[in-house]
């Protein structure tokens, strides 16, 4: 088997944050990605479709309170001045060469504040 069949990404665990607060979620690879940037975030709301959030590590595609940080293996999303509506599955996608995606294993679920 090539060694990219055996790539895997994680994100361990679940957060959850208060009204305003800030969250970090990590990503993590097991080899570096495309480019060293070729990581994307997505956001998915109960019933609804992935949305876009980060298309390459840093380059935010939608609000600036969702930023993007890392590279090669290891990434962040940080979602800062929580809101309620921000309860959602956030999930990670790596690319890697020979236009190879990867999901991560794990999801992390914001809850929504009280």
């Amino acid at each position: 088997d090539s060694p990219l069949g055996q790539i895997t990404v994680t994100q361990p665990g679940a957060v959850s944050s208060a009204a305003g607060g800030t969250v970090s979620i990590k990503c993590t690879t097991s080899q570096n990605v495309y480019n060293s940037n070729r990581l994307a975030w997505y956001q998915q709301k109960d019933g609804g479709l992935p949305k876009l959030l980060i298309y390459s590590a840093s380059n935010s595609g939608i609000s600036n309170r969702f930023t993007g940080s890392g590279s090669n293996s290891d990434f962040t999303l940080t979602i800062s001045g929580v809101q309620a509506q921000d309860a959602a599955v956030y999930y990670c996608q790596s690319r890697h060469h020979c236009g190879k995606k990867y999901f991560s294993g794990f999801i992390y679920i914001l809850a929504k504040s009280q």
